[in-house]
């Protein structure tokens, strides 16, 4: 190997060894829930004896026990400072953790697989909140979120507008003439559908945008890209060779803070549930109920009723015409007329 292949092996191994201690950080955010105070000195030399067996040539025992004994301490002060937890889906470097991270330097968003994991995770008492997309303002509703706030309990207590500025990303050396295909999330991929049309890119569907770019440094398959966030980019050491390929520019997506508690801060903006009864004019009576009392709705959508084949549930945002409007009346209006409506929060609504 040359100096300079060596050298890029080594920072490869730098970044991946910077993820693992940052996994591991929020793994031990997450043990101190489980115990009555930071400190375990039993558990502590267990971890010393386990490392102390790795001892070689090359890594030696004092190097070690020195190494650990840091990573340690480092453990133990994050988990005497007072951070929020925030489940997000998908990889560090998503959207969903630029998200998780607007909420202030004591928010620590954690990664997720899938978006019932992220519920789930609030639910169990594991993280303290969620951040999830609702809807992308080129490819519409995330229609599986949209459920999830339906069937779940959890309830939604602030929303966070992420402007989404995709990056075409490559592994560093890659000439951009060679590239044929692209991986990233299928939303990602629909909001950059133009690009990849004029420069005859084949879109390869993957489960995140972050989890794409991580993979791509991993297998470094040949002829690829991906698009992701500029944050990725930096955080799997992949080279940006264009920047803001999404095909307009006033692309943004809308995600929910979720929480096992309701928000305390009051706002003009809520979120509801309701399911219209299967008969002509049901959905018509509701709405007029929102008209009467000058209830504007900002966003509507149907979701199949899973519990109840052929009728729909409807999940709505409304906008009060003054901070100080009680949604009381019509929460009481909706629910004479259809059974069943249920306010999934109220918060201030974000502006963009």
């Amino acid at each position: 190997m040359t100096i300079e292949e060596i050298r890029q092996q080594i920072d490869k191994l730098d970044q991946d060894l910077l993820q693992l201690i940052h996994r591991r950080m929020g793994l031990a955010l997450r043990a101190r829930r489980h115990k009555l105070a930071p400190n375990d000195p039993e558990r502590e030399e267990i971890v010393l004896k386990n490392v102390s067996r790795m001892a070689s040539t090359l890594l030696e025992r004092d190097f070690l026990s020195g190494l650990f004994h840091t990573i340690m301490e480092q453990s133990k002060r994050i988990q005497e400072r007072p951070l929020t937890l925030a489940a997000f889906q998908g990889e560090l470097g998503a959207w969903g953790d630029l998200a998780s991270r607007s909420l202030g330097t004591e928010v620590v968003p954690v990664p997720c697989p899938t978006f019932v994991d992220v519920f789930e995770e609030v639910e169990k008492k594991e993280c303290d909140i969620g951040v999830v997309p609702i809807e992308n303002s080129l490819e519409g509703a995330v229609t599986e979120v949209n459920d999830l706030l339906i069937d779940r309990r959890l309830h939604i207590t602030a929303e966070v507008i992420v402007p989404i500025h995709h990056a075409l990303m490559v592994v560093p050396g890659t000439d951009y003439r060679d590239i044929r295909t692209v991986y990233s999330h299928p939303q990602a991929l629909g909001q950059c559908r133009g690009f990849l049309q004029r420069n005859k890119l084949e879109p390869r569907p993957y489960y995140d945008t972050a989890g794409a770019a991580r993979w791509l440094t991993s297998v470094r398959p040949t002829a690829s890209a991906v698009l992701a966030s500029p944050l990725a980019a930096d955080l799997y050491g992949l080279e940006i060779i264009k920047e803001s390929v999404e095909d307009h520019a006033s692309n943004r997506t809308r995600f929910v803070i979720v929480s096992r508690t309701p928000g305390t801060s009051p706002g003009r903006k809520g979120t509801m549930v309701f399911s219209a009864p299967h008969r002509t004019g049901a959905l018509h009576e509701v709405l007029q109920v929102f008209a009467e009392h000058g209830v504007n709705l900002s966003r509507i959508e149907s979701r199949p009723d899973r519990s109840n084949p052929g009728a729909y549930s409807f999940l709505v945002d409304v906008l009060l015409p003054t901070p100080a409007a009680d949604l009381g009346p019509v929460v009481h209006s909706v629910e004479a007329l259809t059974g069943t409506a249920r306010v999934l929060g109220m918060y201030e609504e974000k502006m963009t």
